[in-house]
C-alpha cells in the first residue's frame, strides 16, 4: 500500500494520473536499486502504462550493447540462467537479480521490447577525468557531450553524495572540486537519455533509472530536452514526502512494520 503526491506534495489518483502519463513520449521510474518493493512498484506501473498503449522499458541495467540478449530474453529463446549469463550481470551490475525480476519477467511475458541505457565505466571515468576533449570522438559510444547541469541538479548530487564533510575537498554545490563528480554523472544521463531517444521510435518510452539520475529537473530529463525530446515524466519511490519540485510524482511508499 501507498499513496501517490504531485510534485507539490498533493494527493494524486492512480487511475487519473497514468491516463495523463499515457499520453506522454515518457516516463522515467526511479529506484533504490537494492529495494524489492522500488522494483516491485516499477513492474506495476510499467503493467499498467503496457495496458494503455505501446512501451518500450530502458534499463539502467545493461548497456545497449545487450540489446540482442534482451531481445532474445524476450523473445522466450533464453532461459533465465543463459539471460544472466549472456548480460554479463555479475560483472556489469551485480546486484540480485532476483530484485529485478519482476520487471524481466513482465516484459518476456507481455512481449514489451526492453533496450540497454548504458555505456562502459571507462567512458564515464575518462570524462570525468579530463572532459569530453579528453575522449576521441570515436570512442564515445555515440553520445555527444553532456549539457552542463542546471544547479538544483548540481545541489541535490551534492547532498546525495554526503554534503560538507570534514574528508571531502568540494565545500559547495558550485565549487569546482565538484565538477569531475558531476561531469561523470553527467556522461550516464546523457548516456540514458541518448538511447531512450533512439528507442522512441517503438513506443511510449519507460526508463527504471537509479533515482539519482532523475531528481529536480535534471539529469535524464535534462539531457533528453536537450537532445530533442521533451516532456518525460519522472517518477520516484520514497518513504516520506520529498519537497516540491524534486519529481513530477512521488509514489509514498509504506513499509512493512518490524517485527
Amino acid at each position: 500500500m501507498g499513496q501517490w503526491q504531485d510534485g507539490t506534495g498533493q494527493g494524486l489518483e492512480e487511475a487519473a494520473l497514468l491516463t495523463g502519463l499515457a499520453r506522454t513520449p515518457g516516463v522515467l521510474l526511479g529506484e533504490t536499486h537494492d529495494r524489492a518493493d522500488h522494483h516491485l512498484w516499477q513492474a506495476h506501473v510499467a503493467g499498467r502504462l503496457a495496458d494503455l498503449g505501446p512501451v518500450v522499458l530502458g534499463f539502467e541495467m545493461f548497456p545497449a550493447s545487450a540489446d540482442p540478449v534482451l531481445a532474445d530474453w524476450v523473445a522466450g529463446r533464453l532461459t533465465e540462467a543463459e539471460f544472466l549469463t549472456g548480460t554479463d550481470w555479475d560483472r556489469v551490475w551485480g546486484f540480485d537479480p532476483a530484485l529485478y525480476m519482476p520487471l524481466f519477467t513482465l516484459c518476456r511475458a507481455r512481449g514489451l521490447p526492453m533496450v540497454g541505457l548504458n555505456v562502459p565505466r571507462d567512458l564515464v571515468r575518462a570524462v570525468g577525468a579530463g572532459g569530453w576533449e579528453a575522449v576521441p570522438e570515436g570512442q564515445r559510444h555515440g553520445l555527444t557531450p553532456s549539457r552542463p547541469s542546471p544547479p538544483a541538479y548540481r545541489r541535490v548530487l551534492f547532498d546525495l553524495t554526503g554534503g560538507v564533510r570534514p574528508d571531502r575537498a568540494a565545500q559547495s554545490p558550485e565549487d569546482p572540486a565538484f565538477d569531475r563528480f558531476v561531469r561523470a554523472q553527467e556522461v550516464w544521463d546523457r548516456a540514458f537519455a541518448t538511447h531512450l531517444v533512439r528507442a522512441r521510435a517503438r513506443g511510449q518510452v519507460i526508463g527504471i533509472i537509479g533515482l539519482g539520475h532523475l531528481m529536480c529537473g535534471g539529469g535524464v530529463q535534462w539531457q533528453a530536452a536537450d537532445l530533442g525530446l521533451k516532456g518525460l515524466r519522472a517518477l520516484l519511490p520514497s518513504d516520506a514526502a520529498l519537497p516540491p519540485g524534486t519529481a513530477d510524482a512521488v509514489w509514498i511508499t509504506q513499509p512493512p512494520a518490524a517485527g
